[in-house]
């Protein structure tokens, strides 16, 4: 069986639109894309963490935005600064989850999947852990149908305001258990998580016997809705 890794470059309010440049995606009047790029070509616990995540055998995962970016750049990146992972994105096969059948797969080893339906049965399958970047859409539909086994996210110390996000209303309620982190000196958290089970709440302890006062508020709280 195979992994799902949504792999995320976050701010600290969670808006992961548009990190590489300002022409990835300025939907909504986005403008701040590329907004990683200052930290993310010194910060060395970013570049560790980077290598670690494909460092392994992996396939991407991508929904069709992310994957028009990508084969619009990586298939002419070789020779250049980012040749290593250029080579490694031209030679594993990229899948594409979308339900629009308009766009260019001639990148090589590119198949397409129809909905998170498929992407389910292609997780039954033997293979290397699908890994996601950007594609928020896909990353959404992925959680709200509890696909995602691994969470790699890197929060990055800036503060957007407004942006897509990487969890939505949609997105499936669930406990995680951090597996690992690491924080660089310029503020970059590297943290991995994986789904554990449900949700655990309770009353905090000591407030097993509300006061009157206490009880008053609850029944104002439902008088207002």
């Amino acid at each position: 069986m195979r992994k799902v890794i949504v792999g995320a470059f976050v701010s600290m309010d969670g808006v992961m639109q548009a990190p590489g440049g300002p022409e990835e995606d300025p939907t909504g009047g986005f403008k701040y894309g590329g907004w990683v790029a200052p930290m993310a070509d010194t910060d060395p616990v970013f570049g560790e963490e980077i290598g670690a995540l494909f460092g392994q055998p992996y396939d991407l995962l991508l929904g069709r935005k992310t994957y028009e970016i990508f084969a619009a750049h990586w298939p002419y990146a070789e020779g250049g600064p980012d040749d290593e992972i250029a080579k490694q994105f031209n030679r594993i096969t990229k899948y594409v989850a979308t339900r629009s059948g308009d766009f260019d797969t001639s990148w090589v080893n590119t198949v397409v999947l129809g909905n998170v339906d498929d992407v389910a049965k292609l997780k039954q399958g033997d293979g290397p852990p699908l890994i996601t970047q950007g594609s928020t859409a896909l990353v959404h539909a992925l959680l709200a149908a509890g696909l995602v086994d691994e969470i790699r996210v890197f929060t990055f110390p800036v503060l957007l305001g407004k942006g897509k996000r990487l969890f939505d209303a949609s997105s499936q309620a669930a406990a995680y258990t951090l597996t690992s982190s690491k924080v660089s000196p310029n503020g970059l958290i590297a943290a991995t998580y994986v789904p554990n089970g449900e949700v655990q709440h309770t009353t905090i302890r000591g407030a097993e016997n509300p006061s009157k006062a206490e009880l008053a508020r609850r029944e104002k709280l439902k008088r207002e809705g």
